[in-house]
């Protein structure tokens, strides 16, 4: 049985379940279907998997593929143990972060989180940090998997020509949008206020209390916080500049005064330094994000859009100068859309609802007033849009969409890549399925 017949199931599996640990409520399934060496599939997976799948507006795959998609995951996880393959827990921590403050921002407070899901914060951080772990180990092992897969413009054409003209995907309409993001200031009085709590930190420690103990009850850093602020050994160029020029300052077991970052507001304690790299704990602050300062940013915004419709600045230019999003920043504003990796976004129900519905509203070729924006990890912004094109509905053609038929051909042939290795790895672990779903033949995948 041919496995992972949608192109984008198993590279999309990972965004689904970050999608379904933040937005969905927990099914109580508890049934064991499947075992891979020590990692058990669970039916509530399946079925969330499945309903998740759903929401797309479009007919679900088969519980089957899921099924064997959800195997193939928990396959590389067990083969990521026996390979050596991990990921660093700042990476883990970063991204439990980001996860936290979107759940907080969604449901308005930690209190509305405890009552949605009824468990307590620190229960949903531990299952929501095991959960990251699990897709970035994930994603991690797809990647060394198919990092040698490649395509070539002649592939392409043979996988459109092979399509039948009847089958051809018909594209719904796209665009490409731009963005100038500006973030919310802190304010004086805000900025005052962390200043007076770290700087009440660092005496309490010189007084004789414990760094370790005062990051454990104060640090917002979620995922250092709960190990006394201890974010092990960073290799120089690893950290954010401000903190990494305060720590190198300091001398082991030495202080530092107060220093801001891009993420908040930090004291940091040097433990040693180790050839080029250094071991360093630190207390974060964050601003509440909700009373930040947004008069400056909308103020500047504001002239930025004259220039642009006087067409004295051009768009890409501005948002390379002014911008303060770096993932679009040096693409000139332009969003990307996230499955295809292309400027060219589906307008549609897949696109996040507040860029819709402003989209809609915008003419081609005209800039939007400033509006807030919050950014991935949480954080209160301002942002003007530009809407630079829009594509009509068509089916699909090389002239106009030999990028997105690129990655559809990338993407088969790094399914090819993963069938092959499930083929060879199967035999190196434990895998039960139970009888529910032993008509999926899971473990008779054939490889043509």
């Amino acid at each position: 049985m041919k496995f992972l017949k949608n192109i984008f199931l198993l590279f999309s599996l990972s965004v689904i379940l970050q999608n379904s640990l933040v937005a969905q409520t927990p099914v109580v399934l508890d049934k064991i279907i499947a075992k891979v060496d020590n990692y058990y599939l669970l039916k509530s997976e399946l079925e969330a998997q499945f309903q998740q799948a759903s929401q797309n507006g479009q007919q679900a795959p088969p519980k089957c593929q899921l099924l064997e998609s959800l195997v193939v995951g928990k396959l590389m996880l067990a083969k990521s143990e026996i390979d050596s393959v991990t990921v660093e827990d700042k990476r883990i921590d970063t991204e439990l972060n980001s996860r936290m403050e979107q759940m907080e921002q969604q449901f308005g407070s930690q209190k509305n989180i405890v009552e949605a899901y009824g468990k307590t914060i620190a229960s949903l951080k531990e299952e929501l940090r095991s959960a990251i772990k699990e897709q970035l180990v994930t994603r991690k092992m797809q990647d060394k998997i198919t990092s040698d897969v490649k395509v070539t413009p002649k592939e392409v054409r043979r996988f459109y020509e092979a399509i039948p003209k009847d089958s051809l995907p018909y594209l719904p309409s796209e665009v490409e949008i731009g963005q100038i993001v500006r973030m919310a200031k802190t304010t004086r009085a805000q900025k005052d206020e962390l200043y007076r709590k770290l700087l009440d930190y660092k005496k309490r420690v010189e007084n004789g209390e414990k760094f370790d103990e005062l990051a454990k009850l104060y640090s917002e850093d979620l995922g250092s916080g709960k190990r006394g602020g201890d974010l092990g050994f960073s290799k120089r160029g690893q950290m954010v500049a401000p903190f990494e020029a305060a720590a190198l300052k300091l001398k082991p077991n030495q202080m530092s005064d107060v220093v801001e970052s891009e993420f908040g507001y930090h004291l940091i304690k040097l433990l040693e330094t180790r050839g080029q790299e250094y071991h360093a704990l630190h207390i974060l602050l964050r601003p509440d994000y909700q009373r930040l300062d947004v008069v400056e940013p909308t103020r500047f915004l504001d002239s930025i859009r004259v220039l642009i419709q006087r067409d004295t600045l051009k768009f890409e230019k501005a948002a390379k100068l002014f911008s303060e999003d770096k993932g679009t920043q040096d693409a000139g504003g332009m969003l990307i859309d996230p499955q295809s990796r292309s400027i060219r976004m589906p307008l549609d129900g897949t696109m996040e609802s507040g860029l819709y519905f402003t989209v809609d509203t915008m003419k081609v070729g005209t800039v939007s007033a400033p509006m807030t924006y919050r950014t991935e990890d949480g954080r209160s912004a301002m942002r003007i849009l530009y809407y630079k094109t829009k594509h009509i509905p068509h089916f699909a053609n090389l002239q106009d969409d030999f990028q997105r038929l690129s990655n559809y051909t990338l993407n088969r042939k790094r399914n090819t890549a993963i069938e092959k290795w499930f083929v060879k790895a199967k035999s190196d672990v434990f895998i039960y399925i139970v009888d529910e779903y032993k008509d999926c033949n899971v473990m008779k995948t054939n490889v043509n």
